[in-house]
């Protein structure tokens, strides 16, 4: 060979190593001097490993402290499939072995073989001690890349507890319905955040640098509801609405003085602890969102707006007919009679429509539908619940003399529970109508306390026109009037019943032979301090308001008095002329 062309070739040999090294160095340059900090990032990435803390959401309690709802500890088992897709199967098996139907055997074994992935969920929502079992299970197998992370899971003590006022929270701990829903951002904390060192197989190295964001947690709200009074009315609504076969019940208890509600049952109900008995029909909180047509409980209202201009007292003298035909619509009474010459006492005691709509006839129609609506029927009552319906009150300009008369019976109009419970409690209240509330404050993380809004809170009808329509309804629950079984030994009570046709929500027609019945009472009469509300929805065809409702509200009225300590005023009730 020769030697030109050996020369040549080594020329270009040592040109082609030249050429390397300056590639070699050029990029060991970039890497040392010019992108370091990226490189040294991206080392302490890969060595490093970064954790949620979970901020716990707030509590829900009682007016004395007592925990409703609270969080306890859980843990969430997590993975990085570049460390486990080959111990896959093995892994899942140790996994399901320990934790049993929480998590899927083959579902399992996909996540942990995920691609381009270094992290994945296999369990969330685990106690503790049983995550912790597992995945310590899987280290002493020589297994690799599964983890834990703790996080924060929802309790309620109780169980069903007041549990369609305290509502529910979806996997993610939003609330989703009662106070879990409605108070949900002052609930919700602010998570941390951990990062520390790891080892090439991923277990954290002791003393390591580490860093963390400390987590602020949700704050607690305070309730104006007593869990003693809440538990006893709710096992003693479930327990009537079993028996009779209703539909539903409900049964609230609010202070008239302050509109704090300290009491508000349903049934049937839901667990939100177990989850059990969860679907549409229970977790709807039926006091704010159902309406119904309300009966002879609307009574006290149209007597209270007659009352306020003037136009009777309890003492007034109402000639009663025997029946009545308006607009073609044939009327009468619950009872067969003739002509009767009854008191407004007397007629709100015996629950006379016939009584009521001659009395309403002293009012216009605009007269009428201006009171309704100063009580706050078709508005929202303000309560700080979710979803509240509205109710229905047709405009005046519809209004027809057969509208007239069955809306001053009850009959026509449409209410919700709370909607009445307050309307029915500005009588009790001297005429003075407040905003029911269910929470009193928040508490922060920092200790401060944050009052909620006491919300409106106005005069509606005269302390004289309150006082002639306490009297009346004094006559209810007295001997001889429709609900005796209410009475309340050492208070006096004064209470209406209601008795409406039901209405069928699916066709928006009325379903003959199936009511709502009802009770409406508050005590002491004399010096108001608590008003009770039972509703029965779709009870036996012979069950009234009076008969069934009212020793439901007997019970639980008495329990409220002892429990607030208000001491029996010892008066004996006024005799009250019911006829003439």
């Amino acid at each position: 060979m020769p030697l030109a062309i050996t020369r040549s070739r080594l020329r270009v040999l040592v040109i082609c190593v030249l050429a390397l090294f300056v590639v070699f160095g050029a990029r060991l340059f970039q890497i040392q001097a010019v992108d370091t900090k990226a490189y040294a990032a991206m080392a302490v990435e890969a060595g490093t490993r970064k954790a949620v803390i979970p901020a716990p959401r707030g509590d829900i309690v009682d007016r004395n402290g007592e925990e409703l709802v609270t969080s306890t500890d859980g843990l969430t088992i997590t993975a990085d499939p570049s460390m486990t897709a080959e111990n896959a199967p093995e892994i899942a098996r140790i996994l399901h072995e320990k934790l049993g139907d929480e998590i899927d055997y083959f579902d399992t074994i996909q996540k942990l073989r995920t691609p381009d992935s270094k992290f994945v969920f296999l369990a969330k929502d685990l106690p503790a001690f049983e995550a912790r079992k597992a995945v310590k299970a899987v280290a002493e197998a020589n297994y690799t890349g599964v983890f834990t992370e703790t996080e924060s899971l929802r309790s309620y003590p109780g169980g069903s507890l007041a549990a369609n006022v305290l509502g529910i929270t979806e996997e993610n701990g939003k609330g989703i319905a009662g106070l879990e829903m409605q108070y949900d951002a002052g609930l919700t904390g602010t998570d941390g955040s951990s990062t520390y060192e790891v080892s090439s197989t991923g277990q954290r190295i002791p003393m390591a640098d580490s860093t963390v964001k400390e987590m602020v947690p949700g704050a607690n709200v305070n309730t104006t509801i007593d869990r003693d009074l809440q538990w006893y009315s709710d096992q003693r609504l479930r327990d009537v609405v079993s028996s009779a076969g209703a539909d539903y019940g409900l049964a609230v208890t609010m202070d008239v003085r302050t509109c704090q509600i300290v009491q508000l049952s349903q049934a049937p109900t839901f667990n939100p602890d177990s989850r059990d008995g969860v679907s549409d029909d229970t977790l709807v909180n039926r006091a704010v969102s159902n309406v119904f047509e309300p009966g002879s409980v609307m009574k006290t209202i149209t007597m209270a707006a007659l009352a306020d201009q003037g136009k009777v007292s309890a003492d007034t003298k109402i000639k009663v007919p025997s029946g009545m035909v308006i607009d073609g619509f044939p009327i009468g009474d619950y009872w067969q009679h003739g002509a009767l010459k009854l008191t407004a006492a007397g007629v709100i005691a015996k629950s006379s429509n016939l009584g009521t709509i001659v009395a309403a006839e002293q009012m216009s129609d605009s007269t009428f539908y201006s009171y309704l609506r100063k009580f706050g029927f078709g508005t929202r009552s303000g309560i700080d619940l979710p979803e509240e319906s509205v109710g229905i009150v047709s405009p005046v300009r519809d209004w027809t003399k057969a509208k007239h008369a069955t809306t001053s019976f009850g009959q026509g109009v449409s209410v919700n529970a709370i909607q009445m419970v307050r309307a029915v409690g500005a009588i009790a209240n001297g005429g003075v109508m407040c905003t029911p509330r269910v929470v009193d404050s928040l508490t922060k993380a920092d200790g401060s306390v944050e009052k909620t809004p006491a919300g409106e809170s106005r005069r509606v009808v005269s302390r004289e026109a309150a006082a002639e329509v306490t009297r009346m309804m004094e006559a209810v629950t007295a001997d001889d009037g429709t609900a005796p079984a209410a009475q309340i030994e050492g208070y006096r009570v004064a209470g209406k019943t209601g008795t409406a046709w039901r209405v069928n929500p699916t066709t928006g027609r009325y379903v003959r032979g199936q009511n709502t019945i009802s009770f409406m009472g508050f005590a002491p009469a004399d010096n108001p301090r608590f008003i009770t509300y039972v509703v029965i929805d779709k009870p036996p065809r012979n069950a009234g308001g009076g008969s069934m409702a009212g020793p439901v509200f007997h019970d639980i009225m008495s329990m409220a008095l002892e429990r607030f300590g208000v001491t029996p005023t010892g008066a004996k009730p006024p005799k009250i002329k019911q006829d003439w």
